[in-house]
C-alpha cells in the first residue's frame, strides 16, 4: 500500500504562484509513476501532470503546459506541482495519485487539496 498526503493548496491571485506537495509513504518501491489530477465543480476529474519514478519522464496537459511544473524530491519521496501564472479556470480540488509497477492506471489517491484562483 502507498499513502499520499497533499498539502499547499489555498487561495492564490491570478498571475501569482502556488506550490502543491504530495508526500508518499508505505511501499514506495512499488511506484512506477505519480501524477496530479484536478476536479472542478460540476466537471470530471482531469489529468494535469505526471512524472515517471525511475527515469523522470514528464508529461503535462496542454492546458497547463508552460505554466505548471511537476518535480520530484527522491530523498523526501515527495512530488511537487509548481503553479505559476494560475488562471481562475485552474480552480479545482487537486489530487495526487500514484501508479504501481505493472499497472495501467493510477492505483492510489490522496485526499485532495483545494486551489482557488481569484482576485
Amino acid at each position: 500500500q502507498v499513502q499520499l498526503v497533499e498539502s499547499g493548496g489555498g487561495l492564490v491571485q491570478p498571475g501569482g504562484s502556488l506550490r502543491l506537495s504530495c508526500a508518499a509513504s508505505g511501499s514506495i518501491f512499488s511506484i512506477k509513476s505519480m501524477g496530479w489530477f484536478r476536479q472542478a465543480p460540476g466537471k470530471e476529474r482531469e489529468f494535469v501532470a505526471g512524472i515517471s519514478w525511475s527515469d523522470y519522464i514528464i508529461y503535462y496537459a496542454d492546458s497547463v503546459k508552460g505554466r505548471f511544473t511537476i518535480s520530484r524530491d527522491s530523498a523526501k519521496d515527495t512530488v511537487y506541482l509548481q503553479m505559476n501564472s494560475p488562471k481562475p479556470e485552474d480552480t479545482a480540488v487537486y489530487y495526487c495519485a500514484a501508479a504501481k509497477t505493472g499497472s495501467t492506471e493510477f492505483d492510489y489517491w490522496g485526499q485532495g487539496t483545494q486551489v482557488t484562483v481569484s482576485s
